[in-house]
């Protein structure tokens, strides 16, 4: 099987449960603790373009760092992923990259689709 990775925060129950997801299906992700371990602005724009989301689609925008950041609905694009790279807490947890292709696990079944 090709490489696995997910973002994953440990504190998070859906990123927990999407681990642990892929686990039982006998695969062991590489694991980014993407809070201590940032993605880069162009990591994060390969991940919305592999996702086929925009910014805001894969953005946690009830933190209070999405307004602490001065963003809005409607930021544009450039400044909603420069955000995300700068807080990472922003990003939308967790992620999860196989096969050229990403999906965010909420739900955590959201993921089998590209293994």
């Amino acid at each position: 099987m090709t490489d696995i990775t997910i973002w994953h925060n440990p504190r998070c129950t859906k990123s927990r449960q999407t681990l642990a997801l892929l686990q039982e299906r006998g695969i062991d992700p590489q694991v980014r603790l993407y809070l201590t371990d940032p993605p880069s602005e162009a990591e994060i724009r390969a991940a919305l373009a592999a996702m086929n989301l925009p910014a805001l689609a894969a953005m946690r925008v009830k933190e209070p760092e999405f307004r602490a950041e001065g963003l809005s609905k409607d930021s544009p694009e450039d400044a909603l992923i420069a955000a995300m790279a700068r807080v990472p807490k922003l990003i939308e947890r967790p992620v999860v990259f196989a096969n050229g292709k990403a999906a965010l696990g909420r739900p955590p079944e959201a993921v089998l689709a590209i293994l």
